[in-house]
C-alpha cells in the first residue's frame, strides 16, 4: 500500500503556477501566452540563456543540436508561427490545438506526431455514486530531426519536472529528440501504473462492502449499485486512454524509424511492456466490476424475495382472524355458539392458536 501511495505522489501533477508561460523580451506576442519553456540542447546539455522560440530555432539551424518547445493549450494563432517554422502538417496542428484526440502515432513527412492521454487519480475521502475517480489530459508531441514540440492540454501532466530530470542526464539527451519522446511516454505510462494501483484499492473497497455480512439488506446498501456503476464509468475512461496507445508503443518499439535513435528504441520496448501490463489490469477491472455489479443486483433480488416472503407469511397469519371476524360479523340469527357463555373467549383462543401455529410453521421454514 505504501508503495502505491509513493507512486501516486510521484506522478501527482505540479501546481499550475509552476507551468506559468515562458516569457522573454524576444518572445513573440502571438505565442507568449502559451509557451511554457523553450530550450536548445547540444551534446546533451542545455544552452545557457533564455531564448525565444525564434532564437532557438535559428540557433539549432546554425549550430546544430535540437530545440524543445513546450506549450500549454495554445490557440490557432499562438501555434501558427511555430507550426510554420517547423513545417508541421495542418491536420496534426488542428488536432494539437483542438485536443480531445485518441492516443495515436502518425507520420507526416519528416515529423512524428504522437498523442498521449495523461491520467490523474482524484483523491477522495469516500467513494460515492458521483465521485470523480480519474481526470484525463493530453500531451501531443511533434518529433523531428532537430526539434520536439510538446503541446499539453488539461491541468495535470506537467513536463517541467521531467525536463529537469533529463537535463541531469546529458548522455541520454545526446540521443536527440527521440530521447525526450521516450521520457514522455515513460512518464505517462508510469502514471497509468500508479492510477491502476489506486483504482484497484477503490474496487477492493467496493467489493468488501458488497460481500460483507448483511450486504444488500436495508437502505444502507442502496447506493452500492450507483457506486459500482460510477466506478465502471471511470474505469472506461481510463481504458480509453490506455488501450489505443498499445499499437503506437508497439510501432515505436519494433519498427525501425529514422527519427528514433536505435538505442532509444530499446527503451520503448520496456514502456510497451509496462503499458501491456496496465492494459491487462484495466481489462480485469472492467470484468471484475461487471461481476460485482451482478452480485450486488443478485443480492438485492434475494433481499426483495425475503421481504416478499415475510409479507406473504404475515398476510397468511392475519387472514385467519380476518376470516373468523368476517364470519361472525354477518349477523345471522343462528350462528354456532352464538348464545354460549364461553363462545367469545373460545373463538379468540382458537384464533390465537391457529395464528400461532401458522407463525411457527413459517418460522421453521425460514420465512420469518
Amino acid at each position: 500500500m505504501s508503495m502505491i501511495r509513493d507512486l501516486r505522489a510521484a506522478v501527482r501533477p505540479a501546481r499550475r503556477r509552476d507551468d506559468a508561460p515562458y516569457r522573454t523580451a524576444a518572445t513573440p506576442a502571438a505565442c507568449a501566452n502559451s509557451v511554457v519553456d523553450c530550450g536548445v540542447y547540444r551534446d546533451g546539455r542545455r544552452v545557457a540563456g533564455a531564448l525565444s522560440p525564434a532564437e532557438a530555432i535559428a540557433g539549432v539551424r546554425d549550430e546544430g543540436g535540437f530545440v524543445w518547445i513546450g506549450l500549454h493549450e495554445p490557440t490557432e494563432a499562438e501555434f501558427a508561427g511555430i507550426a510554420q517554422e517547423f513545417g508541421l502538417h495542418p491536420l496534426a496542428v488542428e488536432d494539437a490545438v483542438h485536443a480531445h484526440q485518441r492516443p495515436k502515432l502518425e507520420r507526416y513527412d519528416d515529423t512524428l506526431f504522437t498523442v498521449f492521454k495523461t491520467v490523474h487519480y482524484v483523491e477522495h475521502d469516500e467513494l460515492t455514486a458521483t465521485s470523480e475517480v480519474v481526470e484525463t489530459g493530453e500531451v501531443m508531441c511533434f518529433t523531428g530531426p532537430n526539434f520536439i514540440v510538446t503541446v499539453r492540454h488539461g491541468g495535470q501532466g506537467s513536463l517541467r519536472a521531467l525536463r529537469h530530470r533529463l537535463q541531469e542526464d546529458p548522455e541520454r539527451l545526446a540521443k536527440g529528440p527521440s530521447a525526450v519522446l521516450h521520457a514522455i511516454a515513460d512518464q505517462v505510462v508510469d502514471g497509468y501504473m500508479a492510477v491502476a494501483g489506486a483504482v484497484q484499492e477503490d474496487i477492493d473497497e467496493v467489493e468488501i462492502d458488497v460481500f460483507s455480512s448483511g450486504a444488500g439488506k436495508g437502505s444502507a446498501k442502496g447506493g452500492d449499485a450507483g457506486r459500482i456503476y460510477q466506478l465502471k464509468r471511470e474505469v472506461l475512461e481510463f481504458k480509453r486512454a490506455v488501450s489505443p496507445l498499445l499499437r503506437p508503443m508497439q510501432l515505436l518499439s519494433e519498427r525501425p524509424m529514422r527519427l528514433v535513435d536505435a538505442d532509444i528504441q530499446k527503451y520503448f520496448r520496456d514502456v510497451a511492456d509496462h503499458l501491456a501490463r496496465v492494459n491487462e489490469h484495466v481489462l480485469s477491472f472492467d470484468d471484475l466490476l461487471n461481476s460485482i455489479l451482478q452480485a450486488n443486483l443478485a443480492q438485492a433480488a434475494v433481499a426483495q424475495n425475503e421481504d416478499m416472503r415475510k409479507i406473504t407469511a404475515w398476510a397468511a397469519i392475519f387472514a385467519v382472524p380476518t376470516m373468523i371476524a368476517g364470519i361472525y360479523g354477518m349477523n345471522f340469527t343462528y350462528m354456532p355458539e352464538l348464545k354460549w357463555k364461553y363462545g367469545y373467549p373460545t373463538v379468540l383462543l382458537v384464533t390465537v392458536a391457529i395464528c400461532f401455529g401458522i407463525h411457527r410453521g413459517f418460522k421453521r421454514n425460514g420465512w420469518l
